[in-house]
């Protein structure tokens, strides 16, 4: 994606809806319709602040079949970087944005007998979009939600307005959890799982799927990595004959574009691939934080994702 197939929004209207999750509608400057989506789908949040630029992706959760506007719900992350510190105290309502066009890498598998969703917490949002895809449909589903308490429960009017008895609720508060065992090993062939919330629901959800005798096609995650800070380092673009400085609260991804380098990507995350760079000189280690390299593939240090990993040491150069 290039900056010049962005879409120009503004931000329609503004709900709190839990201590920590604000839920933006935006909707394009020259009206109209937006481009279709499916449920899964995200898109990246470009907000141009005084001093840096943040591109930031979010599931899509309002209706596919609803184009006018978009959805999303943005979580106030402790260690953010800036980017959801950004959505959520400096942009009002009639702020204007830049967001890429949908691309949906979380996709319902159209051939699935029976669908289980499982949510914790902001991981809720993919799912309000492919519970419309579903809603109505021959295909049974049903969606688990996790949260810490009743009040962090973001959109639960909304779902079960619209869902009813196939929404679960587990809070930690009330010593609620999901019973990943028996759900999970008793669902019909056929069955797929679909998974987004935190590291340990996710790891949970795949372990015990597979413990169960699930195939690895019927398992579904989605989990968009928050780039870490590190320490500061510089990156030689063999290609270009340029060196870039990161910053410890920047990505290498951004280092690079700041230099007038495009990089190809869908994400920004950590998930898609598409930024996959290969490492043609290391003197230091790479901190790799992506969930697209196998494990030999990290160990080989040959290839980095720049859009959420980074490196430590003397020198490293980019075949860019």
């Amino acid at each position: 994606m290039s900056e010049s197939q962005t879409i120009a929004v503004q931000v329609a209207a503004i709900e709190q809806v839990t201590p920590l999750i604000k839920h933006f509608t935006l909707a394009p400057l020259d009206g109209g319709n937006l481009p279709a989506f499916s449920g899964g789908s995200h898109i990246i949040v470009v907000m141009r602040g005084a001093t840096r630029t943040f591109r930031n992706p979010y599931s899509l959760l309002s209706p596919p079949n609803r184009l006018e506007a978009y959805e999303i719900g943005v979580r106030r992350m402790e260690e953010s970087r800036g980017g959801s510190h950004f959505l959520h105290d400096a942009v009002r309502v009639g702020t204007r944005l830049e967001i890429a066009h949908p691309v949906n890498l979380f996709p319902l598998d159209k051939i699935a007998r029976k669908h289980v969703l499982i949510a914790g917490g902001i991981g809720i949002t993919p799912f309000l979009a492919q519970l419309e895809d579903l809603h109505g449909g021959a295909v049974p589903y049903e969606l688990h939600y996790s949260v810490r308490s009743p009040a962090h429960a973001a959109f639960l009017d909304r779902l079960r307005d619209r869902e009813g008895e196939r929404v679960r609720m587990y809070c930690d508060s009330a010593g609620e959890a999901i019973p990943f065992d028996a759900l999970l090993s008793t669902q019909p062939l056929g069955t797929h799982v679909y998974v987004c919330g935190p590291e340990g629901l996710i790891r949970r959800v795949i372990d015990t799927a597979k413990a169960s005798g699930w195939p690895g096609s019927h398992i579904h995650w989605e989990q968009f990595s928050v780039p870490p800070v590190g320490d500061a380092f510089d990156a030689f673009l063999a290609k270009s004959q340029r060196m870039v400085h990161v910053l410890p609260d920047q990505t290498l991804l951004e280092a690079i574009e700041a230099a007038g380098i495009d990089v190809p990507y869908l994400c920004r995350g950590g998930v898609c691939g598409f930024c996959h760079t290969r490492v043609t000189g290391l003197d230091g280690e790479l901190i790799h934080n992506d969930h697209y390299l196998s494990d030999a593939e990290k160990s080989a240090c040959k290839s980095i994702m720049p859009c959420v990993s980074r490196a430590r040491g003397k020198s490293l150069v980019l075949d860019l």
